[in-house]
């Protein structure tokens, strides 16, 4: 069984930063791809940024592009999302998610995703 757990959500304030962590675990891990999601109160979840275990390329979001970034740490088998800038419309449950089997393009669809974290929430106030 697979499980990610994610770390590092909390209560930041407008142009500030959070450092959100995902740590993933069990015999059969196997990923392609690590990606993070968001879904804000009353809103569907969203795509915010994904990342490739080999080779390290990255996807992001419009709406995140040139405030957060994706990293991985092969070796820890953790990911993590760097937010810089935050504003107030960054407020959401923050989830990752792995996908396992290959795909040419960077799969910005939840669907594509096999396996998912319980969730840390972001406020970030004003």
């Amino acid at each position: 069984q697979v499980q990610l757990v994610e770390s590092g959500g909390g209560l930041g304030q407008a142009w500030g930063s959070l450092r959100l962590s995902c740590a993933a675990s069990g015999r059969n891990f196997s990923s392609q791809v690590m990606g993070w999601f968001r879904q804000a109160p009353g809103k569907r979840r969203e795509f915010v940024a994904a990342i490739r275990w080999s080779g390290g390329s990255t996807h992001y979001a419009d709406s995140v592009k040139g405030r957060f970034t994706i990293s991985r740490d092969s070796a820890k088998k953790t990911v993590y999302l760097q937010m810089n800038s935050l504003k107030p419309e960054d407020t959401a449950v923050y989830y990752c998610a792995t996908k396992s089997t290959p795909l040419a393009t960077m799969p910005t669809d939840e669907r594509y995703y096999d396996y998912w974290g319980q969730g840390t929430q972001v406020t970030v106030s004003s």
